[in-house]
Parts: structure tokens; sequence; C-alpha cells
């Protein structure tokens, strides 16, 4: 069984309840990595989810800890969760960067891919941090150093550039809408498979002796539409990206 690890799609929400003359705070945790996690189990996969605020500590720090691994999958969680753990950030002290353990651990056979968000490529305010970083260069695509936000409340659909493309085997008809992508510039050695307002949608890469994809767009709401992840072939296309990453 091929191993994924998906790292992020949960936020912490803190919000004040204001009655009349008194208030109160409350806190909820939420995510939106089951439509993912379930497409790719469904395909056979064994997938270990690692929340945001767990990945900052427990994320790999040596390469033999990340192999166990077949496939690393980055959604919705900024560089800086993996480059300022506590010891760094707090205690002022040395640790591996694990943004470059990831490129190594490309270069020498392994899988990863980056799904869109508010806090992956570059991300809401520059917040996901990713351009310049070991990350970027495995990636399919180069990254802005500005804020990449394509905000589509309009709705944009999806262009299949290579329908031949074993991603893509399968999946057929109208894509269905999506509410916005992070904007980025195609490799010259990457391949285009889908673009979304002209820019690519999903592209993927050989690198080193490993693979790698983008996923430009969230795989759950807001910017990933009800009617996205409820279409049929939404885990079709997981399953197959996850296949051509692991060489399944």
């Amino acid at each position: 069984m091929k191993k994924i690890l998906i790292c992020g799609e949960t936020w912490m929400t803190s919000s004040t309840h204001v009655k009349g003359f008194d208030c109160f705070s409350a806190c909820t945790m939420d995510g939106g990595v089951r439509f993912l996690k379930e497409a790719l189990e469904a395909g056979g996969y064994g997938v270990t989810h690692m929340p945001a605020h767990v990945a900052a500590e427990e994320f790999p720090y040596t390469l033999g800890e990340l192999s166990a691994y077949d496939c690393v999958i980055f959604s919705d969680i900024g560089a800086n969760t993996f480059l300022l753990p506590a010891a760094v950030f707090l205690r002022g002290e040395r640790r591996p960067n694990r943004l470059d353990l990831v490129e190594e651990y490309v270069n020498g056979g392994g899988a990863f891919a980056m799904v869109g968000g508010y806090l992956t490529f570059t991300g809401f305010q520059a917040k996901g941090f990713y351009a310049g970083t070991a990350v970027e260069r495995v990636l399919p695509v180069r990254l802005s150093r500005y804020d990449d936000r394509v905000e589509m409340p309009q709705g944009g659909i999806p262009v299949t550039v290579d329908a031949g493309h074993p991603v893509l085997a399968g999946v057929g008809g109208a894509w269905p809408y999506l509410l916005g992508y992070n904007r980025a510039e195609l490799r010259e050695d990457a391949e285009l498979i889908a673009t979304i307002g002209g820019d690519p949608f999903i592209a993927v890469r050989e690198v080193g002796r490993g693979r790698t994809a983008v996923f430009t767009s969230d795989c759950a709401p807001h910017w990933c539409s009800p009617e996205f992840v409820q279409w049929e072939q939404y885990g079709t296309v997981w399953r197959n990206l996850a296949g051509w990453l692991t060489k399944a």
C-alpha cells in the first residue's frame, strides 16, 4: 500500500460572543481535508493527516523519517510552520531546514504535491512564504513574491490542456466551477495538464528521481466549490494524480 502524508487543511477560530452587557469567547477547530483524504483512501492509499498545528513540531526532521511516505502533500499550510518550530522561534536553537529536506526527498525519488489556498504557494498577503525556498525549486511552477491569489466570485471553469495525460484518465466533460486559485508561472520542463484563468491549474514535473505536482486551487471550499467536491470525477482526478506521482 502506498503511503501519503497530507499536511495542513486545518484552522482554529477564536470568536467573541457579545450578549448585551456580557460577552464570552469560544474557540473551535475545523478542517477541509476529508474530501481529499477520502478520495485517496478510496483508491487504496494509506493516508496520514497531520494538522497544521501538529506539523509544526512533528513533521519529519530526517530523510529517513520522511521516506516512510511515498508522497507528501502540503495543502493550505504556510512555510513558517516548517521553518519556525518552537525550538527555533522560542528558544533560539538550531534545527534542520525541513523545506530543504523536502527537496532532498524529491530528488531521491519521493513525490510531492502542493495544493492551493491562502497559505500555500505565496498566498494571502504573501504569508504562504514558499517563494525562494527549496520547495519552490522542486515545483512545476515559479512563484510570485507578492500576494498571488486570484479571487473569482463569479466562478471560473478549468480548461483541459492535455486530455491524454494519465492524470486525466477517465475524466471527461466540463469541469465544475472554482472560486479562486494561486497564480504561478509554468516552468519550461513541466507538463501542463489544465489551466484556469489562463494560468496553470494542474501541472506536473519530474525532478531528480522524484515527481512533483501542483493543484493551484483548493481541495475543499471555499475556492473548491461544493459542486467541485461533489463532482463524480473529483476522486478520479486525485487518485490519478497520486498514481502518477508515486509511479503506481
